[in-house]
């Protein structure tokens, strides 16, 4: 069935703030998107053009939700890959595929996948319990990451000493030694199943020093022409090897030494490429559709230098949302808030983000700094 006709329909696993984004991207496309998610207040439940309340990890409701779909695709890799596996067998479109969504969904094999296919990353160890780190005490100091579970920095504990073995997980785990790195950086690339391939500038991520999930990033990366290229090809390289069709953000290292080492990837759209939105010819979203729907890829070139700062529940916070110093914010030159419709906060909940753009780097960070002074999400 022809994309730009009134039949055709897209199967979006995930109804969150990554949906959300995407469906404003199917807007401009006229792309009719039917969002499944379990919780009836998601983000997309009110603005999707046909939502479904259900579960993306119950075999039944997936396939029944994709059964009048054309293609199929997520926001959220924790989805029922059995149903997937089935609807793609059965001739619907599936991207990115069950398959690469298989090496993902699993931090051990995933990290294998790189050590099989001369991607570099960093050492490790797979790990099935706590005595499997006791016994590799001398491969510390190192990270445990559970294999399945874990996102947004949960599912990741530092293990720096024997004394601390006791915190590693009990379930199969990996330890990943830890990197003597100067910044995190990744590069977002898209694949279409054409083969055709387009990076996204790179970017700079700063992490929050407890929680583990981005605070906020700036674009381009502050690093030199040769680490960039560098960062670009290795993340085509996954890309092609995985054989991926979408977006795959890929987080890696640079070390004190200059090495570029992947840290780990996601199958979609993704917090380093919010700022896109704004700063960028095509965003990360309308290049996720382009891609899955097999259409020429877009021009990613950045009309600006950008930042992103998560805006994050404040601590000892929780309640209906309240913005504290939104007018404020939004009285700065070149910054824009993206509210994500989450009407309850928690600490450090993901509940919008703010894009600041500026063609000077300095003026840029001080405006950042101004931003996460300034908006503050409490109940």
């Amino acid at each position: 069935m022809p994309i730009f006709s009134k039949n055709f329909k897209l199967g979006l696993l995930g109804g969150g703030q990554l949906g959300r984004m995407l469906l404003q991207a199917a807007i401009d496309l006229d792309i009719h998107v039917k969002s499944l998610d379990p919780d009836p207040d998601a983000p997309c439940a009110k603005i999707a053009p046909e939502f479904v309340c259900g579960s993306f990890l119950d075999f039944d409701t997936v396939y029944q939700f994709g059964q009048d779909c054309e293609v199929i695709t997520i926001e959220i890799e924790n989805v029922n890959l059995e149903a997937l596996k089935k609807l793609q067998a059965e001739g619907k479109k599936v991207f990115p595929q069950p398959e690469v969504l298989e090496i993902i969904q699993d931090k051990r094999v995933q990290k294998q996948f790189y050590r099989d296919h001369h991607l570099p990353t960093a050492d490790f160890v797979l790990t099935d319990n706590q005595d499997a780190v006791a016994a590799n005490t001398a491969f510390l100091p190192a990270f445990n990451k559970l294999g399945k579970g874990g996102y947004d920095g949960r599912g990741v504990q530092r293990i720096s000493t024997a004394e601390d073995v006791h915190l590693a997980f009990t379930e199969p785990s990996l330890l990943e030694k830890a990197v003597d790195f100067e910044k995190e950086i990744a590069v977002i690339v898209a694949r279409n199943e054409q083969g055709e391939c387009r990076t996204f500038p790179t970017v700079e991520c700063v992490f929050h020093p407890v929680h583990n999930l981005v605070e906020y990033l700036f674009a381009p990366a502050e690093v030199s022409e040769e680490i960039n290229q560098q960062a670009k090809d290795i993340a085509i390289q996954t890309a092609e090897k995985l054989n991926i069709v979408g977006l795959l953000a890929v987080e890696m290292f640079l070390t004190k030494d200059g090495q570029v080492l992947i840290n780990e990837v996601a199958p979609r759209t993704h917090n380093s490429g919010h700022h896109t939105i704004r700063a960028n010819h095509t965003s990360q979203f309308e290049q996720h559709l382009r891609a899955v729907l097999g259409l020429p890829l877009g021009d990613t070139t950045a009309h600006s230098k950008a930042a992103m700062v998560n805006l994050l529940g404040e601590d000892g916070y929780s309640g209906d949302v309240q913005y504290v110093g939104m007018l404020e914010t939004l009285a700065i030159e070149g910054v824009f808030p993206f509210l994500y419709g989450k009407k309850i906060t928690k600490p450090f909940r993901k509940m919008g983000h703010i894009t600041v753009v500026d063609e000077n780097i300095d003026s840029l960070k001080k405006k950042v700094a101004i931003v996460k002074e300034t908006l503050k999400v409490i109940a």
